[in-house]
């Protein structure tokens, strides 16, 4: 079986998925970049040196042996590509092909409507409801959007980004989570979707509370010199260190020391990589419902916490509540530890996409039981937060 992964550029999240499917298929997984990674990103760490991965092959430099290598293989992978010419060639011929989407209404459901809007998702999506096409929803509420244009009718299932697994024993766990003040990790760019001045709103009332802690912000960004002001000038200066712009591996390191992570972007977050990072390393996740891992990696009070509607209130109580009550609520950080090792991990996912497509090669579909490559639930935003408002 030939896999090729088609996308803009690979990058940290993508890698170790990748890795999985080259270590399983050797010369029959191609990874195909469409375009070169943006400086900004690059600036952030996310750059690799794709000449020396051996599965990656670059279509602005040879674009006849890609497209030669999409219209051959078995699967194709189109996720974000910025090339509708390749993935309708694709498509149309009528060979098994499996996108992977975030939300395509990420502002707003009511866009939907727009008559030019469902012309272009037509012919990129609605068109092939019946053919051989199946979507991957890289968020919650993914299979929501798609569902609304009538796309992909039971062809939708979970799934997501899988960052580089670390593993940990129990003796490493003690070493890493030192007693103390507990330390709170929050990674990102400094941008309003991102809200990272919740980060410094929450650390005025822990102090006001007399609680003993320290703040570990990873990242840049626009407001990261208003944030810092804040800080100095509430007086909190010894209670924060930044960062700036970091490489993934020493974000690792930072959240493997710290015991709560904190994840508030809203609900234009697609997925949020960092918190499988986080529940990697350990952390009791605190995070908001409205971005696309959130309702598929953590179960309320079990493996993480989740507040709801981006409520900067519902946020600070939880955390409160952890700083009270942290010996009978730290194992849910080994709990969220063990949903990444167990589950959503690149190598369970590459095993899974390739159980799954050797099925429907064979003419059968069979899901996941849980996990990636289930069945992705159809979770509208509205009514999810109209059912809360009525319960």
């Amino acid at each position: 079986m030939t896999i090729t992964f088609v996308s803009n550029y690979i990058n940290h999240h993508q890698l170790p998925f990748s890795d999985a499917l080259y270590e399983k298929l050797g010369k029959d997984y191609c990874f195909i970049q469409t375009m070169p990674m943006e400086d900004e990103r690059i600036a952030m760490g996310w750059g690799l040196d794709v000449t020396k991965i051996p599965y990656v092959k670059c279509l602005y430099e040879d674009e006849y042996e890609c497209r030669k290598k999409i219209a051959e293989s078995d699967v194709v992978l189109l996720g974000w590509t910025q090339r509708p010419d390749i993935e309708r060639d694709r498509l149309d011929s009528g060979k098994l092909t499996i996108r992977i989407s975030e939300r395509i209404y990420r502002e707003g459901q009511w866009k939907a409507i727009s008559p030019r809007g469902l012309i272009a998702k037509y012919k990129e999506h609605i068109k092939y409801r019946n053919s051989n096409v199946y979507l991957l929803c890289a968020g919650a509420y993914t299979a929501s959007d798609f569902h609304l244009i009538g796309a992909y009718p039971n062809k939708m299932f979970k799934w997501g980004y899988f960052p580089r697994t670390r593993t940990y024993s129990e003796e490493d766990f003690r070493s890493m989570k030192k007693s103390g003040p507990l330390q709170i990790v929050w990674a990102g760019r400094f941008i309003p979707l991102k809200h990272p001045e919740y980060v410094v709103k929450l650390a005025k009332t822990l102090k006001g509370l007399n609680y003993d802690f320290g703040i570990h912000m990873l990242g840049s960004g626009d407001m990261e010199q208003d944030i810092k002001q804040d800080v100095e000038q509430s007086g909190l200066s010894d209670k924060f260190t930044f960062y700036g712009y970091t490489e993934p591996e020493k974000v690792r390191d930072v959240m493997e020391s710290c015991h709560i992570h904190l994840f508030t972007s809203n609900h234009l977050e697609g997925w949020g990589a960092v918190v499988n990072e986080g529940m990697n390393s350990g952390c009791v996740e605190v995070a908001n419902a409205d971005a696309g891992a959130v309702p598929y990696l953590i179960e309320h009070g079990v493996n993480g916490f989740v507040y709801q509607d981006n409520s900067y209130r519902e946020m600070e109580k939880l955390v409160i509540d952890l700083f009270e009550n942290w010996e009978e609520r730290k194992s849910i950080g080994r709990a969220a530890y063990q949903t990444i090792a167990g589950e959503w991990n690149a190598e369970y996912a590459a095993d899974e996409l390739m159980r799954f497509t050797k099925c429907l090669l064979q003419g059968e579909l069979i899901p996941a039981e849980s996990g990636p490559l289930s069945p992705a639930p159809v979770i509208s935003p509205k009514k999810k937060k109209k059912a809360r408002m009525e319960h």
